[in-house]
């Protein structure tokens, strides 16, 4: 029962992350455009640009003024919630899955041999710490030049990919390079642009005139999540996507993805601003030629010759380490039934899911979880020369 209820609320949690996580790259995508589509020609005073839109059947006006309005109105429609509750359910995942099951998802005693409370510690903390340094980096000098910043940054986000791919497994190394990233956005959110927004209103409320600094750091932030929420959102996914981290080269493959997606979120952003193509063309190649090296980088490697191997042989493999969860009756705590319903305590099953068995276990190494059953890298050959002997 615990395990069923265990695993309603990783779905509801996981629902409520969809929800409101498209909410908010909803309206960050939606506010860049609108910026970039602003017409700031012939504009009243104070005034930075209007645009018409139309949706739904309906026309609207918006205005955007170059600080604040003249007056405070009454009623100001804050976006703040999506990005907050995203961290939130992001967060409440992070523990009903990594650090509930430490031993499973999240730690690799090949890669580093950890009890569950030293790798929930490093979790929180290096996260904490890669959050600090960011906000030390945009409140510096550094934060003044934007090509410096990025470059910097870049460099945070490949020291964290190498630090955690040397102390997690590999799927908990790149869900957690994600989770730093989406950790620095919604504090950019919670700590800096709501904050400067109020500090605006305060100052109008005071009679005074609002100062532009706040809503300049403001938007500097904001456009720092905007070209940070492709790349994020691959590595949230990749523990669906084994072949992602499950490789020595698992960091190159974070700094492709940041390449790419940064390439094409500066791509789409420069065609709402109705750029001349020779402005923004080339982010196109870069980003399919990041996307052409990860895709080599992760390519399979072959599981090497040496001598067939018998139905008896791989049946002991796997009844040694796959058949605690993939069983009709799991004996591996945290199942009540076999992942998949996929069963692998046969032959006849183990030539139904061959291909599966040889993505999962052979070329990513993916399973079992965690390597909790230390499943040695001389099994995993010869389960591979079995299954390339039944096709």
């Amino acid at each position: 029962m615990d395990v069923f209820l265990g695993e309603w609320a990783n779905l509801l949690i996981r629902w409520m992350h969809l929800v409101v996580g498209i909410g908010w790259i909803g309206t960050s995508f939606y506010f860049m455009a609108l910026d970039y589509s602003l017409n700031k020609l012939g504009q009243k005073q104070g005034v930075l640009g209007t645009a018409w839109q139309v949706h739904g059947g309906g026309f609207y006006f918006v205005e955007k003024y170059t600080v604040a309005p003249p007056q405070l109105p009454e009623t100001l429609h804050w976006f703040k919630w999506e990005a907050y509750l995203t961290w939130v359910s992001g967060f409440g995942l992070l523990i009903v899955q990594y650090y509930i099951h430490a031993r499973s998802y999240l730690i690799d005693p090949s890669v580093l041999p950890l009890t569950p409370w030293q790798a929930i510690g490093i979790s929180l903390g290096s996260i904490l710490a890669g959050w600090a340094i960011y906000e030390g980096l945009c409140r510096s000098p550094i934060g003044q030049n934007t090509t410096i910043l990025a470059i910097c940054f870049f460099a945070l986000i490949m020291g964290a990919a190498v630090f955690y791919t040397h102390v997690f497994s590999a799927r908990g190394a790149f869900l957690h390079v994600g989770a730093l990233t989406g950790s620095i956005m919604a504090t950019n959110v919670f700590a800096v642009i709501i904050p400067n927004q109020k500090k605006m209103i305060a100052q109008m409320i005071q009679g005074k005139t609002p100062d532009p600094y706040y809503g300049m750091v403001g938007k500097q932030r904001s456009t720092h999540n905007n070209y940070l929420t492709l790349p994020v959102l691959v590595m949230m996914v990749s523990p669906h996507y084994p072949f992602l981290s499950a490789h020595p080269h698992a960091w190159l493959v974070v700094a492709l993805i940041l390449i790419a997606g940064a390439s094409i979120r500066h791509y789409l952003n420069r065609v709402d601003a109705g750029d001349d193509w020779k402005n923004y063309g080339w982010t196109a190649p870069v980003a399919v030629g990041a996307l052409m090296i990860a895709i080599f980088v992760t390519a399979p490697r072959s599981s090497g010759g040496g001598a067939a191997v018998s139905d008896a042989e791989v049946l002991a493999v796997t009844q040694k380490h796959c058949v605690m969860c993939h069983a009709a009756k799991p004996t591996h705590e945290g199942f009540t039934e076999a992942p998949k319903n996929i069963t692998l305590d046969n032959i006849a099953s183990l030539r139904q899911y061959a291909a599966q068995i040889y993505v999962q276990a052979v070329q990513t190494n993916a399973m079992p979880l965690g390597n909790e059953t230390g499943m040695t890298q001389e099994e995993r050959d010869a389960l591979g020369r079995w299954v390339n002997a039944q096709k």
